[in-house]
């Protein structure tokens, strides 16, 4: 999707809970920058909504009781010049966010994040950096497993990287930000984003997301 140019960025809350919908909304709202520009109760209203209020950024919750939220995720996604998917989870056993992230989502938060961290995480993924939790991508990340195939595939595609490119990678894995890449391997913010920029097409990957999945396959 292109980045946002406006300065306002328009969220679409997707949650067949009206009252997480609401909560969402009214704190979405109060932030500078974001604007509501519609809800969603379930993952079937979507595309209409996105046709309608052409959001920058869904939020979309999981587990809805038509369309669920990785069925969503996965046709907003293949949408030309698609909005970013940013995944909402109570976290229990629900393996269907590895599927979501794999299908394009660029990240996702607990139902329990801080309401300062979600309005944050709305908007680093509205600038296209998308939101990689540590721990929680550690978690969800133990749960995916690879077996072989997937290993030497994954393993496969990270040999075409340059030495840097795969150092960059591996601290996309690990949840480093574009900052934080630049202080730990001495390189200026802009190299950094270009390494990101190679690794994204030489891998011919969406996001950070799936380049930490994919090095977390190759490790196992």
């Amino acid at each position: 999707m292109a980045r946002v140019s406006s300065p306002e960025i328009r969220v679409l809350v997707v949650d067949d809970d009206a009252l997480v919908r609401s909560a969402l909304t009214m704190m979405l709202d109060g932030a500078d920058g974001i604007r509501v520009a519609g809800e969603a109760a379930d993952g079937d209203e979507v595309p209409a909504l996105v046709d309608a209020h052409a959001p920058h950024v869904v939020l979309m919750d999981l587990r809805m009781p038509r369309v669920g939220g990785l069925a969503a995720t996965k046709r907003v996604r293949e949408r030309p010049d698609p909005p970013e998917v940013l995944v909402l989870t109570t976290f229990d056993s629900d393996e269907n966010v590895l599927h979501a992230l794999r299908a394009g989502a660029g990240g996702f938060l607990l139902k329990d994040t801080p309401p300062a961290q979600i309005v944050e995480a709305v908007q680093r993924v509205a600038a296209g950096d998308p939101v990689l939790s540590p721990t929680v991508t550690r978690r969800l990340m133990d749960r995916a497993g690879a077996d072989a195939s997937d290993r030497e595939r994954a393993r496969a595609a990270l040999r075409s990287l340059s030495e840097r490119e795969y150092d960059v990678a591996v601290a996309i894995a690990r949840g480093r930000s574009n900052a934080e890449i630049a202080a730990e391997a001495y390189m200026s913010l802009s190299t950094v984003k270009a390494h990101v920029s190679h690794v994204l097409a030489k891998l011919d990957l969406e996001n950070r997301t799936q380049v930490a999945l994919l090095v977390h396959d190759a490790e196992r």
